[in-house]
C-alpha cells in the first residue's frame, strides 16, 4: 500500500520500544518528521526525545489527536488504563486506528477502555525492531476492518518480520520472541566467556559468536530445514561438536530454554489480569 495511508501517527509512550519504533520507521521513511509526535509522561522525558529524534514530544497531546489517523500504544501494561481513560477524555476521534504493543493487554480489555468504536489491533514486537530485523505479531479486534491490517503490516514490515496469529497465541508470542532476545544475549555473552575461557580477546569472542548466531539463524529461515537437520551437518562422528553437544545436554539446557519460555508465557498471561 502507498506510504501515504498514514497521515499521522502518535507514539504514546515513546520509551525504548517506542524510540525504536519511530526510528525505525523513519529510516524506512514510513513517517517524517513531519507527520509523527510522540507522548511522554514527563517534560524531560520530551526534551530527551525532541532532542535525539527531532520530532513533536508532549506531555499533553491533546491538539495532536483531531488529525492524527494512527495511534501506537507502547506504555508499559500498568499505564494502558490510564492511557484509554485520557484518549477518552480528550476524545479521540472513533475513525482514529489504534495499535496496541502492550505486553498482556488484550483486544477486549481495550476496546472495553474506550468510548467509541474505535478499530483496534493488537501486536507484539521485539527491541531488534531498531535494526530492521523485527518479529512481529499482529491480529484484528473487534471493528478492525482488512484495511487497517494493511496499515499495520506497512508499520512493522518495515522494521522486520509481521505475521498475522490469532490473539488466543499472544502469551506465547511474548514469552518467545517479545522476551527472546534477551535470551539470545544471555546466550551470546555465556558463549563469548567460553571464548575467552579457552584464550580469545573478549571482542574477538564476542563479534565470533554474534556471527555465527546470525548465520546460524538465517540459514535456517533460507534453508527451510529442520534445525536438527542442520546441526547434524555440524557434527561429525567422534568430533568436537558431539562433545560440546552432549555437555550442553548434561546441563539440560533444552529444557531450560523451553521451560524459560514457558515462564515467561505464564507472567505475560498475568500482566493484563487486574491486580487484587
Amino acid at each position: 500500500m502507498s506510504k501515504a495511508a498514514i497521515h499521522k501517527l502518535g507514539v504514546i509512550g515513546a520509551g525504548v520500544m517506542g524510540q525504536a519504533l519511530i526510528r525505525g520507521l523513519m529510516h524506512k521513511q514510513i513517517i517524517t518528521l513531519h507527520n509523527v509526535w510522540a507522548a511522554a509522561k514527563t517534560e524531560s522525558s520530551c526534551e530527551q526525545i525532541r532532542m535525539e529524534l527531532g520530532i513533536p514530544c508532549h506531555t499533553n497531546y491533546s491538539q495532536e489527536l483531531a488529525d492524527t489517523d494512527v495511534i501506537l500504544l507502547c506504555v508499559k501494561p500498568n499505564g494502558i488504563r490510564n492511557v484509554l481513560e485520557k484518549l477518552n477524555k480528550l476524545s479521540v476521534p472513533p475513525s482514529t486506528l489504534i495499535i496496541s504493543i502492550v505486553a498482556g493487554a488484550t483486544i477486549e480489555q481495550i476496546e472495553d477502555g474506550l468510548d467509541s468504536k474505535n478499530p483496534v489491533i493488537r501486536a507484539m514486537t521485539n527491541t531488534p525492531c531498531l535494526v530492521g530485523q523485527a518479529m512481529t505479531a499482529v491480529c484484528l479486534g473487534t471493528h478492525a476492518k482488512p484495511q487497517h491490517l494493511t496499515i499495520a503490516q506497512q508499520i512493522f514490515e518495515a522494521v522486520g518480520v509481521c505475521m498475522e496469529l490469532d490473539e488466543v497465541h499472544f502469551d506465547a508470542v511474548t514469552g518467545l520472541s517479545g522476551s527472546g532476545p534477551a535470551y539470545m544475549y544471555l546466550i551470546m555473552e555465556a558463549l563469548a566467556d567460553g571464548g575467552v575461557r579457552v584464550g580469545l580477546p573478549r571482542e574477538a569472542a564476542l563479534r565470533i559468536v554474534a556471527q555465527t548466531l546470525l548465520g546460524a539463524a538465517m540459514m535456517v529461515q533460507q534453508s527451510g530445514r529442520h534445525p536438527a537437520s542442520l546441526r547434524d551437518d555440524v557434527t561429525t562422528p567422534a568430533g568436537c561438536t558431539i562433545g560440546a553437544l552432549l555437555t550442553m545436554e548434561d546441563g539440560k539446557i533444552r529444557s531450560v530454554l523451553a521451560r524459560a519460555v514457558e515462564e515467561a508465557t505464564r507472567i505475560a498471561g498475568e500482566l493484563g489480569k487486574p491486580k487484587t
